[in-house]
């Protein structure tokens, strides 16, 4: 009897190569659709097996997923984080991230809608007691379990292989890891649910047979709002943008190439891949920024992190509804900025440096203090006094001036040896008795973009101070003094003039001579603001420098397994470990493609005569996995040459292709032996993979869920003699 088609079973119409057997189109889309096993086994059971399996698998997901989701009961590793995050959301207070905020909108989000009011301090280890923390994590779980569904389909709709796309949601259920990440409070498993959505739209959207219909736009569509998703999370999730947009290119290929359409045809293809792909992503990202900047609009402990322009729009903050005066005279009391990230305030003290000239300490601090003012004066003046009767006399672009410490007296000094910690650069100190000192102090005022003589501005203005004599440039450097410095940042004079941490500005000017002006004039529009949020984030990311970290790890530990990373110490361990046979499996499906890959590339070089149905078995499996690779590269590859710190939970969107490559694999194992195995047999290797991946996941099960921190060389240890590798910490 001629088995009835699954609704979801569709001809692959996507634009790759066409399978050259001797079959006809349908029965070579029949053979696509209907997997030997599949078929047998829908046979056998009734034609519902499809979403029985479904069902089964979604029961299963939810248990591991949300089971003792309300343990430990502390705020665990990054919990901390996001979780202030949600706070400053919810009081409406603007703090500085290195993540775009829609992951931490999210967070807030399902916190209000449980009714949580921002209040609890998160802090590592600390108890949550009557915070209401159940709202965070049970949203994040909810999309972190999506991924599952969302990978199942994606196999499906690229293979219509129901044993492929079962394989795919067992590794992704039964990963110790996955599970580990699903159940906090972080940005990963939204991450995770946009990339899988992303994916699936897009193996959605290349099934498609009507070009320019409504579901084509639809699902076209819906690739470009998950993709936006995606990086609006995390900026990891930008690499997806590689993937979607090789498969673009592609496609725009395969149509240039079909010689009974026009040219106009592949443009009208480009401009809507354009359109939904570039412009459509951008302007929800740029959107979902609008919204962040608008809910944080007061002021908080963060602000400096941003320009004092940017801090006019946050109410509460010191400059919002402020007056000062406008221009920079001679004679003025002034405070100095760094333009730079963490921006810091030029700052003295009566500190001597212990080493080099033992002359006064001249540092950056992030703190408001009275240390941080200073007089500007001309070059050849000493005392910054000046008389009601005398006219005012403005600083300009060019002018030869010094710079006073307003407590001290000491003026801004080069010193020829070198600094403390930056050999290679001047050391700045406090030199001179009440102005009094040499041509060393002298410093030229260079305005970035102003004409020379164009009076300098406050908060308007960025500028360098550049030492004729020394022929450097004052600079802050990314460096912390010792014990002896407070800890504070060094300053220096740089020798090379091209140096980005060199740009200054004054955001507080006091000279009551001059009439005071409204702060609001400085006040930037969104777009302005939009790009200074964007250039603080690049900078703090890539200022994650390593350091000695028990957490830090690097790429070629990630497939492996070779090492986890602690979520939880305190109490109870929770440990971020992959199911090692999951894992170490996904490696030999790995080197199985490879190895298929190479013994198709044999085959056709060599014209071998095998069956037509091993063949089509064959192209099929490595034109799928060949798009799912190229998605594990896009996310795996660049951590490679990274500088910044990385650590081990940055695997984990090349991961999810992982799985899906182990299910493709693992399906072409029992279709290549369909035809020398029986259905009861198929069943036992199906039921004995379960129980492997099963046992495997319950053997960890205690530092997923968590465990009391009890040594695993104990015997008393729930996990005595589950240290497989050494690298593992528990």
């Amino acid at each position: 009897m001629k088995e009835k088609l699954s609704p979801a079973c569709k001809v692959d119409s996507s634009p790759s190569p066409p399978i050259k057997t001797s079959l006809d189109k349908q029965s070579a889309s029949q053979q696509f659709c209907r997997p030997a096993f599949t078929q047998k086994f829908r046979e056998s059971t009734g034609g519902n097996v499809w979403w029985t399996i479904f069902t089964l698998l979604m029961i299963a997901t939810v248990s591991v997923r949300f089971y003792k989701l309300r343990y430990p009961e502390q705020v665990c590793w990054d919990e901390t984080h996001f979780g202030r995050h949600a706070n400053q959301y919810l009081q409406r207070t603007f703090f500085f991230d290195v993540h775009p905020p829609l992951g931490k909108m999210l967070v807030a989000l399902f916190g209000y809608l449980d009714g949580y009011d921002g209040s609890f301090w998160f802090e590592v280890g600390k108890k949550y007691g009557d915070a209401s923390y159940m709202g965070m994590r049970i949203g994040c779980a909810i999309m972190g379990a999506l991924v599952v569904p969302l990978c199942f389909l994606t196999i499906w709709e690229m293979t219509a292989s129901l044993p492929a796309s079962t394989f795919t949601a067992l590794c992704l259920i039964f990963d110790n890891s996955l599970v580990v990440l699903n159940r906090f409070i972080l940005l990963d498993p939204m991450m995770l649910f946009f990339i899988s959505a992303t994916v699936f739209s897009m193996a959605h959207f290349n099934k498609q047979k009507r070009s320019f219909s409504f579901l084509w736009w639809f699902w076209l569509s819906s690739t470009g709002i998950f993709m936006a998703g995606s990086f609006s999370v995390k900026f990891v999730g930008l690499f997806l943008v590689f993937l979607v947009g090789l498969r673009a290119i592609y496609d725009l290929w395969i149509i240039l190439g079909d010689m009974s359409r026009p040219v106009t045809y592949t443009v009208k293809h480009f401009l809507a891949r354009a359109l939904c792909l570039i412009a459509l992503p951008v302007a929800l990202y740029v959107a979902i920024f609008y919204v962040h900047l608008r809910i944080l609009h007061l002021g908080g402990e963060e602000d400096e992190f941003y320009s004092s322009a940017f801090q006019v729009s946050l109410k509460g903050n010191m400059f919002h509804n402020s007056t000062g005066p406008r221009e920079v005279a001679y004679g003025a009391v002034i405070r100095v900025k760094n333009n730079v990230l963490e921006g810091q305030y030029l700052h003295s003290h009566r500190q001597l440096y212990p080493v080099g000239a033992r002359q006064q300490q001249i540092t950056t601090v992030y703190i408001r203090d009275p240390n941080n003012r200073w007089f500007i004066k001309r070059h050849n003046q000493s005392s910054p006094l000046w008389n009601a009767t005398d006219p005012i006399d403005l600083v300009r672009n060019g002018d030869l001036i010094r710079i006073e410490h307003r407590t001290t007296g000491r003026n801004l000094h080069v010193h020829r040896g070198p600094a403390p910690i930056s050999n290679k650069m001047y050391q700045v100190t406090g030199y001179g008795v009440r102005g009094e000192g040499n041509d060393d102090d002298f410093w030229r005022l260079e305005i970035e973009g102003a004409a020379e003589g164009e009076v300098l501005e406050i908060v308007r203005h960025s500028f360098r101070l550049v030492s004729p004599n020394n022929k450097c440039v004052l600079t802050s450097t990314t460096k912390n003094l010792p014990e002896w410095g407070f800890g504070s940042a060094e300053v220096a004079c740089n020798p090379k003039m091209h140096d980005d941490r060199a740009y200054w500005h004054i955001d507080d000017n006091r000279y009551p001579r001059l009439p005071n002006v409204s702060y609001t004039i400085y006040e930037l529009s969104f777009l302005e603001r939009f790009i200074e949020s964007h250039k603080n984030m690049f900078m703090g990311n890539a200022g994650f420098r390593p350091k000695i970290s028990d957490f830090q790890s690097r790429p070629w530990m990630w497939p492996i397994n070779f090492r986890g990373q602690f979520f939880s110490v305190e109490g109870v361990v929770i440990y971020l470990l992959g199911n090692p046979i999951i894992w170490w499996g996904h490696c030999l499906c790995f080197l199985l493609y490879f190895l298929l890959w190479i013994v198709n590339a044999v085959i056709e070089k060599r014209a071998v005569n095998i069956a037509e149905k091993q063949l089509d078995l064959q192209r099929r499996t490595l034109n799928t996995c060949k798009w799912l690779f190229i998605g594990f590269l896009c996310h795996y590859v660049p951590f490679w040459p990274m500088a910044r710190i990385l650590y081990f939970h940055h695997y984990f969107p090349a991961l999810l292709f992982s799985n899906m490559i182990s299910g493709m694999m693992l399906n072409y194992i029992l279709e290549t032996f369909s035809e020398k195995i029986s259905p009861k047999f198929y069943t036992y290797f199906v039921s004995g993979l379960l129980l492997v991946f099963f046992y495997s996941f319950y053997l960890f099960t205690p530092i997923t869920y968590g465990y009391p921190n009890r040594p695993s060389q104990y015997n008393d240890s729930q996990m005595y003699g589950m240290k497989w590798i050494s690298s593992w910490e528990f």
